[in-house]
C-alpha cells in the first residue's frame, strides 16, 4: 500500500480513484494537505448532509458500516462537538492510565503462555498476543461479558475488509448489527460500572439519550477503533522490531525508549492506511490545477502521511527509533483526532516491555519473509507474524 501511496503522492495533492461500489473518492496522501483538510471547516463527514452520491449507493456496500454509521466519528460542526464532549472524559491521559494494572495484567498472562510454549513451536503474535491484549482492555472498558467476546474481533476485522461482495457484506452487516443489539440488551439487565452503562445508556444531566440507532453505531466505532488499532500498532511494532535486531538492542541497552519505537511506527506504519470518507461542502482548490468540487468524497491516507518525503526527507521508508522527527498523522488530526489515541500506546508500550523482557531471545520464524497484510485499504496491519519464543 506504500508504495501505492507514493505513486499517488507524486501525481498531485488529491488524485481521484475508484473505491469498492463502484463510488470514486479523492484520495488524499501528502502530509501538508491531510493536515489542511482534516482542519478545514469546508470538509465533513457527515454523508447524510454533504454527499449527493449516497442516494447512489447500492445496498450490500462494503463500505456502509465505516461511512454511515450515525455517530460522532461521522457528525460534522456542533453536531460533532456536542456528541464527542460527552465519550471524551472517559479516554482522558489520566482514566487511562488508571488502566495500566488491567493492560499490564492481560499482558503478563498471554506472554506467560508464550514462554510455556515447548522449545522451538512457532506462535502468531498477533493473534496470541496483540489481539487478545487489545480485545480484552477494550471489552473490559465497555463491560462486554465473556459469553458475547467469542468471535467479536472476527467479526470487526470482516467489516474493515472492502473486498467483500454484497452478498457477504450484509451477512457481516447483520452479525454486527445482532451482536450489539445482544450487548445493549444484555447491559440495560446487568447495568454495571462501565462505560457502556455509565456513559451511552445512563445520560449526565442534561444530556439527551442516544436514540438507539446511534448507541449501537457508537458502540462499534469505540470497541471497533479501540480493537483494531492497537492490534495493528503492536504487531506492526513486534514486527519491525524483530527484523531490524541491531535496533532492539539498542533498546535493551537503555539507548532507544519504548516511547521512541512506538512513534516511529506509528510514522513508519501506522495503523489505519486509509479513513473513508468526507465530502467537500463547497469547491476546494488544492492547487496544480486540482480542485475538489462541492459534494465529492475524500479518502485520507493517514498512515502515508508519515513517509512523505517533503516532511522526512532522512529516508521516509526506513525504520529508525533515533530518528530527530517521528512527525505522523497516524490518530488523525484536527477536531476528529483519534480519542483513543492514548489508549492505544499504552496498551502498545505494555505489550512491547512485557514480550521482551519476557523473551529477550524472542525471533521472527521466516526472517526475510514479507508477511502477509490485513486485506484491506482501511486498516494497515500484519496479518500474520509467526515468531519463536525462547525464554530467558
Amino acid at each position: 500500500m506504500h508504495a501505492e501511496a507514493a505513486a499517488l503522492r507524486a501525481q498531485g495533492p488529491a488524485v481521484l480513484v475508484e473505491l469498492p461500489g463502484p463510488v470514486y473518492a479523492w484520495s488524499v496522501t501528502r502530509h501538508d494537505v491531510i493536515q489542511a483538510l482534516t482542519s478545514d471547516p469546508r470538509v465533513s463527514r457527515d454523508p447524510r448532509r454533504h454527499w449527493p452520491g449516497l442516494a447512489d449507493v447500492p445496498e450490500g456496500w462494503a463500505l456502509a458500516p465505516i461511512v454511515l454509521p450515525q455517530h460522532f466519528l461521522n457528525a460534522y460542526g456542533e453536531e460533532h462537538h456536542r456528541l464527542r464532549r460527552r465519550i471524551a472524559p472517559s479516554f482522558s491521559p489520566r482514566r487511562v492510565e488508571g488502566m495500566r494494572p488491567l493492560v499490564q495484567a492481560a499482558a503478563d498472562r498471554l506472554v506467560d503462555a508464550l514462554a510455556a510454549l515447548p522449545p522451538g513451536t512457532s506462535a502468531d503474535v498477533r493473534e496470541h498476543l496483540a489481539l487478545p491484549l487489545s480485545l480484552t482492555v477494550v471489552c473490559d472498558l465497555f463491560g462486554i461479558p465473556d459469553h458475547l467476546r467469542d468471535g467479536l474481533g472476527s467479526v470487526i476485522d470482516a467489516v474493515l475488509d472492502p473486498s467483500a461482495g454484497p452478498e457477504r457484506a450484509l451477512a457481516i452487516q447483520a452479525e454486527l448489527h445482532e451482536r450489539l443489539t445482544g450487548l445493549l440488551r444484555y447491559k440495560r439487565e446487568n447495568p454495571a460500572a462501565d462505560l457502556t452503562s455509565d456513559l451511552l445508556l445512563s445520560p449526565q444531566p442534561g444530556q439527551e439519550p442516544l436514540p438507539e440507532p446511534a448507541l449501537l453505531d457508537t458502540l462499534f466505532l469505540v470497541v471497533g477503533a479501540g480493537y483494531e488499532t492497537s492490534v495493528s500498532l503492536i504487531t506492526n511494532a513486534i514486527g519491525a522490531l524483530l527484523a531490524q535486531p541491531e535496533i532492539l538492542t539498542q533498546v535493551r541497552e537503555g539507548a532507544i525508549g519504548w516511547r521512541d519505537v512506538i512513534e516511529e511506527t506509528l510514522r513508519f506504519e501506522g495503523p489505519v492506511m486509509y479513513l473513508p470518507m468526507r465530502f467537500a461542502i463547497e469547491d476546494i482548490d488544492l492547487g496544480e490545477g486540482v480542485v475538489i468540487g462541492e459534494g465529492d468524497p475524500i479518502v485520507i491516507g493517514f498512515a502515508a502521511a508519515g513517509r512523505d518525503p517533503e516532511l522526512h526527507p532522512g529516508c521516509p521508508e526506513r525504520f529508525d527509533p533515533t530518528r530527530a522527527s517521528k512527525e505522523h498523522l497516524a490518530f488523525g488530526h484536527g477536531p476528529h483526532f483519534c480519542l483513543g489515541a492514548h489508549l492505544a500506546r499504552l496498551e502498545a508500550e505494555v505489550a512491547l516491555d512485557t514480550l521482551f523482557k519476557r523473551l529477550p531471545d524472542l525471533a521472527l520464524t521466516h526472517p526475510g519473509e514479507r508477511p502477509a497484510r490485513v486485506p484491506s485499504f482501511v486498516a494497515n496491519g500484519i496479518e500474520r507474524l509467526e515468531i519463536i519464543p525462547r525464554p530467558a
